[in-house]
């Protein structure tokens, strides 16, 4: 879990904003967001295979 300290006389909104950052940067946004709702293993598949494909093409697209 990301904690953030806050500095001598820093806004909180600056504070919370820092928290947020590290807390995408940590994953937990993404993890969150695939846990709201079932997926069933078929759609998970093929949503990690559509993801796998994409990787490959920007790979290929950055060797040209």
């Amino acid at each position: 879990m990301p904690g953030v300290r806050i500095r001598e006389g820093e806004a909180f909104e600056r504070a919370l904003k820092r928290f947020t950052k590290a807390c995408e940067k940590a994953g937990l946004m993404s993890d969150i967001k695939k846990h709201q709702q079932y997926e069933k293993p078929s759609e998970r598949k093929k949503r990690k295979l559509n993801a796998a494909r994409r990787k490959m093409r920007k790979m290929q697209m950055m060797q040209r």
